[in-house]
């Protein structure tokens, strides 16, 4: 497994950041993979995935760019610059434009572990990969942009509190189970590639979430390191979110859908972007939510934040329970 050593400054500096380029490229990799987690990603790829694989057939250089710059273990660095907070992706894809074709050529034989095809030995990859993510963001990822950006605020806000509540191990075991990890002894696991250790102490380091695809890790090295992960599921996935019918019943099923996202802390805006209600619909259901003591409200900095309560987390679980009793 990889692995990341750093010290609790390091750990204690490091935040959470919104980015449309790495949401971009994470949705390349999903076209690229052509296969979706979970309903709503193959409802985004039935959308997309034609127009994005017509596009390859008709330019079979940038195909195989592609192919060659996502790898089997390792993507080709120059595709995907480590996010900085606030970067315009017209500024990210400039400097993917202006990278040396020579180093360009490098990170794509570091990807493949081998030599480049001699299709691949020219001197407009750079050029050629902007332009494709260029398309990617126009085409597939800016028409969903607005709400794709509130989903990944609202589930930075619900691990900045996890954060508060069950500290930093809680929110590494969770960003993507099964890659990264809260090793102790100041050791955070990234991924489950055989790599040697590596020392990040005073670093910068940035959270990075995504509702498009799994996750990564990248860094320029020596001082800005990236945990790229894929945002919780209630929010990316349509599916998982859905109402148990007896819960819409006893609650109407707008007012229970609220309930059920609240499972991590949302303000009304996030709840909002998720659900698609208008925002006074979704605060006339906080407030019948609240009297009826299943979810509660604090404050966090400028937001307010929604949650469930003990008595709401009850009702929702027992709603999603088979009737065993029911002849």
């Amino acid at each position: 497994m990889g692995w990341w050593q750093l010290n609790a400054d390091t750990l204690v500096r490091s935040r959470f950041i919104v980015c449309p380029f790495t949401e971009t490229f994470a949705s390349l990799r999903l076209l690229h993979a052509g296969t979706g987690a979970h309903p709503g990603e193959e409802a985004w790829l039935r959308a997309h995935l034609p127009g994005y694989r017509a596009l390859l057939a008709a330019d079979p250089a940038t195909a195989l760019l592609v192919r060659c710059g996502m790898g089997t273990s390792w993507i080709a660095d120059f595709l995907a610059p480590l996010p900085r907070e606030g970067t315009p992706l017209e500024r990210t894809l400039a400097q993917i434009r202006a990278t040396d074709p020579a180093a360009a050529r490098a990170d794509l034989r570091v990807s493949l572990r081998g030599p480049l095809p001699a299709a691949l030995e020219r001197d407009d990859l750079p050029e050629r990969a902007a332009a494709l993510l260029a398309h990617v963001w126009t085409a597939t990822v800016r028409p969903y942009w607005d709400r794709r950006r509130r989903i990944l605020e609202a589930d930075v806000v619900a691990r900045t509190a996890q954060v508060s509540r069950g500290g930093w191990a809680a929110v590494l075991d969770s960003l993507t189970p099964g890659q990264t990890r809260w090793l102790g002894d100041n050791r955070l696991q990234v991924n489950q590639h055989e790599r040697p250790p590596r020392e990040i102490s005073g670093a910068e380091l940035v959270f990075v979430p995504v509702t498009a695809g799994r996750g990564w890790a990248t860094w320029e090295e020596p001082r800005r390191y990236a945990i790229v992960y894929g945002c919780s599921g209630a929010l990316a996935d349509p599916a998982a979110r859905s109402v148990p019918a007896s819960l819409g019943a006893l609650l109407g099923t707008a007012r229970a859908g609220v309930l059920v996202l609240l499972d991590s802390p949302m303000s009304t805006s996030h709840l909002v972007a998720v659900t698609g209600q208008a925002l006074g619909s979704v605060g006339r259901h906080l407030r019948v939510l609240l009297d009826a003591g299943l979810v509660e409200r604090r404050r966090a900095g400028r937001s307010v934040l929604y949650e469930r309560t003990a008595a709401g987390a009850v009702l929702v679980e027992a709603s999603r329970r088979p009737d065993t009793y029911r002849s």
